[in-house]
């Protein structure tokens, strides 16, 4: 699933493809990712972009007083084409969900204009379908971009926010930090990571968490999604997914060594999801059993 470093890697470069660059159509394919209905989608045709921007895991692509803002969920993606085919696509099971053809930009040294069919398309993987698009004139008319909570690359995500954040939760801190009304943008995927990074049971209550051990995960929220963000700069989007898998040091590393400790890495399961973690650095050599709401094996 694209988290917080992925989606910040998109959006930077859609930033530089498509500021001040002209829609020409829009092909909504997936009609079922739909959301809105007003304004329509094809509203977006004749308007030029001014800005991309992040919302959590939200992409949100403005254009005058209408903004298209993208979920991308488990599977989805955004692929740039620099010639599009000709032919408006058509609808089915494949993985194209909306198409966006530009018009011809203007070239600066002849003024002639460089053919049109560059543009993007939006796909889903799979057969589970949750990818979501919306058509809105104020990104907080999306439900999940209004519930967020604050973006861990926002000036105001303080240690002290984060201390107020924690205060009270009686929950698991790996579910806190998965929580999008808590913290914008973090997933499965990187909050293994970030507990990893702060030697950290992923089950440990947030409320007994004391104020070195807060100090030791907000640092560690900050250095693995900044750097997850600086290995991702100035690669392709078709590079972005392997990337991230790559830079993982315990996701999706299920019998692996750690390369902190070189113990193994053992895997928690649930009914959707899976998390992964070191017993010598997060759990005092103990594993944890699996299923949901275990606690420590004795």
């Amino acid at each position: 699933m694209p988290e917080l470093p992925e989606v910040e890697s998109l959006s930077r470069f859609l930033a530089e493809q498509l500021v001040g660059r002209t829609v020409d159509r829009v092909y909504p394919v997936a009609v079922h990712a739909l959301k809105t209905y007003d304004p329509p989608i094809t509203a977006l045709e004749g308007r030029s972009f001014d800005a991309v921007t992040r919302h959590g895991k939200f992409l949100d692509l403005t254009a005058g007083d209408a903004h298209l803002v993208i979920h991308l969920a488990r599977a989805g993606w955004v692929r740039w084409t620099e010639k599009m085919a000709d032919a408006p696509p058509r609808p089915g099971k494949g993985p194209l969900a909306l198409r966006v053809r530009l018009a011809a930009a203007p070239d600066g040294d002849t003024g002639t204009g460089t053919d049109s069919g560059t543009g993007f398309d939006v796909t889903e993987a799979g057969t589970q379908k949750g990818l979501a698009l919306y058509v809105v004139r104020d990104p907080l008319d999306v439900p999940g971009v209004a519930r967020l909570g604050p973006d861990p690359f926002a000036a105001d995500f303080t240690l002290a926010a984060f201390t107020e954040l924690l205060a009270g939760r009686r929950s698991q801190i790996k579910g806190v930090l998965r929580d999008q009304s808590v913290i914008a943008g973090i997933g499965n995927a990187y909050s293994d990571e970030i507990l990893h990074a702060a030697r950290m049971s992923p089950y440990k209550l947030a409320t007994a968490l004391t104020e070195d051990e807060i100090g030791t995960l907000y640092e560690a929220i900050g250095t693995t999604l900044a750097d997850a963000v600086e290995r991702s700069r100035g690669l392709p989007l078709r590079d972005l997914k392997s990337e991230k898998k790559s830079g993982l040091r315990v996701h999706g590393r299920k019998g692996e060594a750690c390369p902190v400790c070189g113990d193994t890495i053992r895997e928690v399961s649930f009914s959707s999801s899976a998390m992964q973690y070191c017993p010598t650095c997060q759990t005092g050599g103990k594993p944890l059993a699996d299923r949901r709401m275990s606690r420590l094996l004795k």
